[in-house]
């Protein structure tokens, strides 16, 4: 994993003062080694953690055998070792995937990224073409920004950070950005939060030649289902998963894996141990929560893996916040951070690699609201609820799944999910703030608004990139720690994602696939145990004195930065220590720490 910046622009070498400011600032990505390469027209920087080929043959900017490509790679590339094979008379100098790109290029030049699999974030630079082509990975597992400099500079990099350290741009807060962060909590992954900040979208390439810049999608999810039997998807299943698992253990240094004690997180063991007769696990727990520590234990023993657990004690919040807020480039509210920036912190005491359970609750069908959107799909009429089964069932219902009496009557379970799941400011709501601009994303697929996959599949190309990954790799780079997620392996993601609906549920179990799959590798306990999380209630967060004394700093001070953006006497009706409140908080920090660039 790594980090990389660049600027294309006239008389390049000009800019070695500014291409070093943009990898310094992203050092925590790549504290290994820090490289420039220079052509007429095009900087390259980046910043090295050694994982694969650790010799000066695998350092980057990486030029090709003529001197005439140079790639800067942020990501791994999973099975490369069979495309270098594919193209063996490229002349290989060591044993790095990313020369194998370098060799894709010269024979299929932009066509190379429908072969490409594996995470990654990309640049090359065509000195004889004067182009750049660029790429990002087709789920969004790595980043990638760009900019326009004041003086016509493309400027790109892997965290906003480095494009601001520049100097080559004043940045703007975007409207819409400000209010997709509202609605969900997170910025979306086709967007930034600065109007003249740009981001790759995943799964798509990005060519910049003569000052003109083309973006355009190169991957679509799969839009249609299998018939499949269970029998046979099982088989499949494991098959896929397997060589995953397997590719993904590729490095010169030690993999490792996160284990929670759920079933996701066991089954990357479970299937580690296929390959390795011995492996570090982590589990974190902090010492005074119900933690999962007992169940990571269990799977810990079945394999007889090297058991890492980590017990903390849970610091004041202000200090966790002020910690992990300058590895946030935008505001993000998802809580989880702040646990996922320990357990990574410690995991890098000892690893450089691990592999995680991740996305499985969006392609097995895990979390309980994609039961209740089964439910209210398959049961009964969704407008005639209360009507059809009275206020007894209704609530039960909004007791799991958010439903609230004024909103009951969506036209559609993807209605409902949009409007719903994850959603925290309203329209009126937003619009009290301060904020009338919307925005809304394209996707790569027609959804079937009472299609549960249809939803998952939203979910992928939404909340997956815009804030599960965004959390995962920059939390995991903060602390210079490469984070794998075998679940979005393509050939088992794009199978998981066509299977049919009742293999993932059924009204009797989520998961089943995965369930009826791998229920004999897991402990009874495991196989038994609900869904649990890092058991982050917000409810008595707000209760330490020093964190609200911060909020009271922040939000009830018209002065503050944030109340350039939204509205003060408005924002002072949300702070009821509620989630809401939460979310303010994390724009007023985001806008605080930011604040020499607004």
């Amino acid at each position: 994993m790594c980090g990389i910046a660049g600027i294309i622009a006239p008389n390049a070498r000009n800019y070695q003062q500014e291409i070093i400011k943009m990898t310094d600032a992203i050092a925590h990505r790549g504290p290994d080694s820090a490289h420039h390469e220079f052509y007429g027209n095009a900087a390259l920087g980046h910043r090295r953690l050694s994982i694969i080929d650790l010799s000066e043959n695998g350092k980057q900017p990486m030029f090709s055998n003529t001197k005439n490509e140079c790639i800067v790679l942020n990501g791994e590339i999973y099975g490369y070792q069979n495309i270098k094979k594919e193209y063996s008379k490229y002349p290989y100098r060591g044993s790095s995937d990313t020369e194998v790109i370098l060799a894709m290029y010269q024979r299929k030049q932009e066509n190379l990224i429908y072969d490409l699999p594996g995470m990654f974030a990309f640049a090359i630079w065509d000195d004889e073409k004067k182009q750049l082509f660029c790429a990002r990975d087709r789920f969004g597992e790595k980043p990638f920004y760009y900019a326009i400099g004041k003086n016509k500079e493309f400027i790109f990099a892997s965290e906003i950070k480095a494009i601001l350290a520049s100097g080559l741009i004043e940045p703007n807060v975007s409207q819409e950005a400000l209010s997709h962060y509202l609605q969900y909590g997170y910025v979306s992954t086709h967007q930034s939060i600065y109007i003249n900040i740009f981001t790759i979208p995943p799964a798509h390439q990005l060519i910049w030649k003569d000052g003109e810049i083309s973006v355009k999608r190169y991957y679509s999810l799969p839009a249609k289902d299998r018939s499949i039997g269970l029998s046979d998807a099982k088989e499949e299943f494991l098959h896929l998963l397997k060589n995953a698992v397997q590719k993904q253990l590729i490095a010169d240094v030690e993999v490792g894996s996160f284990l929670s004690g759920g079933l996701d997180s066991s089954t990357i063991v479970a299937l580690v141990n296929e390959f390795s007769s011995q492996q570090t696990t982590i589990s974190f727990g902090y010492d005074h929560e119900e933690s999962e520590l007992k169940y990571a234990k269990e799977i810990a023993e079945k394999y007889h893996t090297h058991h890492i657990e980590i017990h903390e004690k849970k610091e004041d919040l202000v200090t966790s916040l002020q910690k992990i807020s300058p590895f946030l480039d935008e505001p993000f509210a998802d809580r989880s951070c702040l646990p996922h920036f320990e357990i990574c912190r410690n995991a890098r005491k000892n690893l450089k690699v691990v592999l995680s359970g991740d996305v499985g609750d969006e392609l097995f069908g895990g979390y309980n609201f994609y039961t209740v959107e089964h439910t209210l799909k398959n049961h009964f009429s969704y407008q005639n609820i209360i009507a059809q089964f009275g206020l007894q069932l209704y609530q039960n219902v909004k007791e799991i799944s958010y439903v609230s009496r004024n909103n009951i009557d969506n036209d559609s379970i993807l209605d409902f999910h949009q409007n719903q799941v994850r959603n925290f400011f309203n329209a009126a709501e937003r619009k009290m703030l301060g904020i009338t601009a919307d925005y809304h994303q394209q996707y790569s697929f027609k959804a079937d608004k009472n299609s549960l996959n249809d939803i998952m599949r939203t979910d992928l190309e939404k909340f997956v990139p815009g804030n599960m990954l965004v959390k995962s790799d920059r939390m995991a780079m903060a602390n210079s720690l490469e984070v794998r997620t075998p679940f979005l392996d393509i050939d088992f993601a794009e199978f998981c994602i066509q299977l049919p609906e009742q293999l993932k549920l059924d009204g009797k179990e989520d998961k089943k696939i995965l369930r009826k799959t791998m229920d004999s590798y897991w402990t009874e306990t495991i196989r038994n145990r609900n869904k649990q999380g890092f058991g982050l209630g917000i409810e008595n967060w707000f209760q330490e004195e020093n964190l609200m004394k911060f909020s009271d700093e922040l939000l009830k001070n018209p002065n503050q930065k944030i109340f350039k953006y939204i509205n003060f006497d408005a924002a002072q009706k949300f702070l009821d220590k509620g989630q809401k409140h939460w979310n303010l908080l994390q724009l007023a920090i985001w806008a605080q720490n930011n604040q020499s660039f607004l």
